[in-house]
């Protein structure tokens, strides 16, 4: 399927048209367009589990507060159908604002405390504005299973919960985080930095690494956490420096904090704005005994 151009679906009508003619099973890799390698891996990873790839392409102004970057996001559709095609992805769904909301939606999907914490607490109603547009993808798309990138540990956490919480029968997919050279994990936003915030930029994956180098070596959570504040802490001097909005080690499947006395699987969430752009950034870990 490489290199053969999607079909391109820009209303409901066509879209539903379009899936009426996927035969075998559906995976959906969720995008917000301006499409890089890491788009590209969950592409992949979504033929490896369906006969079908969807990619939807949709700016969620839902899931954007009023001072964040709405209107400056990258919007690149010609090189993401490129993209899309490349991989192999059958439908690309490319809504406009009115097709995918009408009316200005009153019943919305409410993330609960999970979406106050962390990422959510940093973005007040981000969280309720990603689920209730994946919500509606999942009911317009009708996908077998659907495919995020764990870059995004939080989302990915709070998509399975909703899918167990309200019974959407969708298979949701993680794939690993894809990084650069040097080690910043690829987003959309990165082509906002300038080669200084950028140096800077890298201080979030650093931090990461120092703590996993901490936990692998056995240290205590409370100890994995100084490791990577302490890179964190040279970055908020640089020039331009890091504004940290959080670094925390966290439950994976809640993402509440945790301390010295947890043992399993854990994640260590880290993000920042560096000038006018916000990254974030994670690694998983796992403290006590291995598993067998």
């Amino acid at each position: 399927m490489e290199g053969t151009t999607p079909v391109i679906a820009r209303t409901r009508e066509e879209l539903a048209a379009a899936r009426s003619r996927v035969s075998g099973t559906l995976a959906l890799v969720p995008t917000m367009g301006a499409l890089h390698e890491g788009h590209r891996s969950l592409i992949r990873r979504a033929r490896e589990i369906a006969d079908t790839v969807a990619v939807s392409v949709f700016v969620n102004p839902l899931q954007f507060g009023p001072d964040e970057d709405f209107d400056r996001y990258p919007r690149t559709f010609a090189g993401d159908l490129a993209a899309c095609a490349e991989e192999g992805a059958g439908l690309v769904f490319a809504p406009s604002r009115a097709v995918m909301y009408p009316a200005e939606p009153q019943v919305t999907i409410r993330s609960g405390p999970m979406g106050e914490v962390v990422e959510g607490a940093a973005r007040p109603g981000h969280f309720d504005g990603m689920l209730t547009v994946v919500m509606k993808l999942f009911q317009l798309v009708r996908p077998d299973a659907a495919v995020f990138g764990e870059k995004d540990a939080q989302q990915l956490a709070m998509i399975r919960r909703m899918v167990a919480d309200l019974d959407v029968p969708v298979r949701v997919v993680g794939a690993p985080t894809v990084r650069e050279p040097d080690g910043l994990a690829l987003s959309s936003r990165n082509r906002y930095l300038s080669e200084l915030e950028r140096e800077t930029a890298l201080a979030l994956s650093q931090a990461l690494r120092a703590g996993g180098d901490a936990a692998a070596a056995g240290s205590a959570p409370s100890a994995v956490v100084r490791a990577a504040r302490a890179v964190l802490d040279k970055a908020a001097h640089a020039a331009p420096p890091l504004d940290l909005d959080y670094l925390v080690l966290v439950d994976p499947t809640t993402f509440t904090e945790i301390d010295d006395a947890h043992t399993g699987p854990a994640v260590l969430a880290v993000a920042g704005r560096v000038g006018a752009t916000h990254l974030i950034d994670n690694l998983p870990m796992r403290f006590g005994p291995s598993e067998i």
